[in-house]
């Protein structure tokens, strides 16, 4: 198949038009007639992925973070995004992003609260045409923050995470919002949230949650958003047959001592 026809493939899932003024998704890197033999599969395209993709012949990396991110005005060795884009271009290795537009559309969130099980959902934070950013339900049975944390970690496969609250609150109405989950915050309390599942809570912004009476399970940013390499290795090879995919799952980029 040719990157384009991919590309195709993937905006029907997530439409480039539903990414966030801010965000730059789409074809970061790469000619759209690239025949693609072999995709990769990240949730970042990090130095040892981009080095992977070239020692084992990939064609396609498919990320959910974009690697250019901010406006650029040179390209060449002196940086590591450079450094990067030029390995990735003289080796003629397309690379594309779906971020935002998968967060929106209903991918990320959608997928991460019907693996909690969560009943009667709702978009959490709207931004456009009845999507948006996040989900909003109700558990199959309410459950202390405890007993919560400890099924979060269970559901997507962690060793911890962090709490802000009353660990031993009865909560039933959950938020859950993967990645970065700071601007929910308001939103998760107005829609009467009991408890938000996120990432990438900080000291103050956790202790403001908890006194508007908002629990947070901070799962981290990579915790959730990991969720993205399985559900697009289901989703591309019922549509490319051809291509062999490949995830590149290396961990969470930090490690708890």
């Amino acid at each position: 198949m040719k990157c384009k026809e991919i590309i195709q493939i993937l905006n029907r899932q997530s439409p480039e038009a539903y990414a966030l003024e801010w965000d730059n998704v789409g074809l970061l890197v790469g000619r759209r007639e690239k025949q693609v033999k072999r995709l990769l599969l990240a949730v970042d395209a990090t130095a040892p992925v981009c080095q992977y993709a070239i020692d084992n012949e990939i064609d396609m990396i498919v990320t959910h973070h974009p690697m250019i991110f901010s406006k650029l005005r040179k390209i060449n060795d002196d940086t590591v995004l450079g450094n990067k884009i030029l390995s990735l271009a003289e080796a003629g290795i397309a690379c594309f992003a779906m971020h935002t537009n998968f967060d929106t559309i209903g991918g990320m969130a959608k997928e991460a609260a019907r693996m909690l099980d969560l009943k009667n959902t709702e978009v959490l934070d709207e931004t456009m045409s009845g999507e948006g950013v996040g989900r909003l339900g109700i558990l199959s049975r309410a459950m202390t923050v405890r007993q919560l944390a400890e099924c979060v970690k269970r559901t997507f496969e962690l060793q911890n995470v962090v709490v802000y609250g009353d660990i031993d609150r009865l909560v039933e109405k959950i938020a859950i919002s993967p990645g970065s989950g700071k601007s929910v915050i308001d939103v998760s309390v107005s829609k009467q949230a009991e408890c938000l599942i996120t990432g990438d809570i900080g000291h103050h912004e956790g202790i403001d949650a908890v006194e508007m009476g908002l629990c947070v399970i901070d799962a981290s940013h990579y915790g959730l958003e990991k969720i993205f390499l399985q559900f697009m290795y289901q989703y591309l090879k019922d549509f490319c047959p051809d291509v062999e995919i490949i995830i590149a799952d290396t961990g969470a980029p930090f490690v708890i001592v």
